[in-house]
C-alpha cells in the first residue's frame, strides 16, 4: 500500500466518528482530553453534527485501505479587513503518528489549499501548539510563514 497513490481525502462521515476520536485520544501531545472511551461517544457526535450542519465548516478524513488515518476541519471566515477577503482556517490537523513521514498530512494540507482556492480565499491560516516542532517544521516546508502570535483564553 503506497500512502501517496493509494490516500483516498474525503468528507468525514458520522461513522468515521470513532475512528477521527482515537486520532485525538491517541496524540501525546495535544492535551484536549480526547478519549476513545464510548460513553464521550455523544459529544464528538454532537460536534460531529454541529460541524456538518455548518454552510462554512467541514471536516475531511484521510483513508489508507478502508482506514480512516488522518483528519482536520476547514472553516471559511469573511472579515471586514482586506476589503471582505474570505480566509480559510485549517484546524485539528492530525495524521496516525505510526504514518508520519509518508506525506499523508502533506496531502490534507493541499486538499485544504485547493479547497480555499475554489472559495475564493485570499489566505489560509493555521495555528499549531508551540511544543510541536516537527509540525511547525512541516507547515514553513509547505510554504506558511509564522507572522502572527496566538492567544487563547480558556474558558
Amino acid at each position: 500500500m503506497n500512502a501517496t497513490t493509494d490516500l483516498v481525502i474525503r468528507p468525514a462521515e458520522r461513522a468515521d466518528v470513532p475512528a477521527i476520536a482515537a486520532l485525538f485520544a491517541a496524540d501525546a501531545l495535544g492535551g484536549h482530553g480526547d478519549t476513545t472511551d464510548v460513553a464521550a461517544r455523544p459529544l464528538y457526535e454532537a460536534a460531529f453534527e454541529r460541524i456538518s450542519a455548518s454552510p462554512n465548516d467541514a471536516l475531511y478524513v484521510a483513508e489508507l485501505g478502508g482506514e480512516v488515518v488522518g483528519t482536520f476541519q476547514t472553516t471559511i471566515i469573511v472579515s471586514m479587513t482586506g476589503r471582505g477577503a474570505a480566509t480559510m482556517r485549517i484546524e485539528a490537523v492530525q495524521t496516525r503518528e505510526d504514518l508520519r513521514g509518508r506525506r499523508i498530512g502533506e496531502r490534507m494540507i493541499r486538499f485544504a489549499i485547493d479547497k480555499a482556492k475554489e472559495a475564493g480565499a485570499a489566505n489560509v491560516h493555521l495555528t499549531s501548539n508551540l511544543t510541536r516542532v516537527d509540525a511547525h517544521r512541516f507547515y514553513k516546508r509547505l510554504g506558511f510563514a509564522q507572522s502572527h502570535a496566538g492567544f487563547k483564553l480558556k474558558l
